[in-house]
């Protein structure tokens, strides 16, 4: 039996072991950043006092947080793309399917994970005293104005802790995309797997390790980021 440097070694020419956990990141990244754009968005629907808001808004999170994400990321490839022909790429590209699938999982990802972000925010929009919010209204801003300027930067430091914790799902979550066809760490997993039987254990062990180094750095800044920016009442 080959000495396990040399095995993992071998596994690491063979495969392009770090493109796929940079696939992870780029997905987590893009996906990241259209959660909490439409996130916040669903946030600022559920506390509005237009009752056609709070409704759409509550009916948004309860129907996607409850559904599977591979349903969801499924149904954009087949629904979007197949039944509706949205192109999220150039169809001249010689990369269009993978740039096309990569598009199509960040948006799944984004508006699965957006459910969890506004109820995150939302939960910060909780721990802000009902009083600023009155004081707010009582020097004249609007709902909107009192909203952006006063109840929600509070809210985002309020919601660090859970913010982090959508941050980390959502970078184990990206592995649903290789359900269509998303060359990430676990749809490399597999093709390793399939061609490398007599390692399994290692392999499993590489991403297994490599998913730790991913995740523990977040949760460790972020619940730094939380105690460093947690509102003294």
């Amino acid at each position: 039996m080959a000495p396990l440097h040399d095995t993992v070694g071998t596994l690491f020419s063979d495969y392009d072991v770090l493109g796929a956990f940079w696939m992870t990141v780029r997905l987590t990244g893009y996906s990241l950043v259209g959660s909490l754009v439409l996130g916040t968005l669903l946030a600022v629907m559920r506390v509005s006092p237009i009752p056609s808001l709070q409704l759409g808004g509550s009916i948004y999170v309860n129907l996607v947080r409850n559904t599977p994400l591979t349903l969801i990321i499924v149904g954009c490839s087949l629904g979007l793309y197949t039944q509706l022909g949205l192109v999220l790429a150039d169809p001249d590209s010689h990369t269009f399917i993978v740039d096309q699938n990569f598009r199509l999982a960040v948006v799944g990802l984004s508006l699965y994970h957006a459910a969890f972000v506004c109820e995150a925010l939302r939960s910060g929009v909780n721990t802000v005293p009902l009083g600023q919010a009155e004081a707010a209204r009582s020097i004249g801003l609007t709902f909107t104005q009192s909203l952006t300027l006063v109840v929600l930067p509070q809210a985002f430091r309020g919601a660090v802790a859970p913010l982090g914790n959508v941050v980390i799902a959502l970078t184990k979550n990206t592995t649903v995309a290789a359900t269509i066809g998303v060359a990430e760490a676990s749809y490399l997993m597999k093709v390793m797997i399939e061609f490398r039987p007599d390692v399994l254990f290692l392999i499993f062990g590489i991403f297994a390790l490599g998913f730790v180094c991913l995740v523990l750095p977040v949760g460790i800044l972020m619940t730094a980021l939380s105690r460093r920016l947690a509102v003294a009442r």
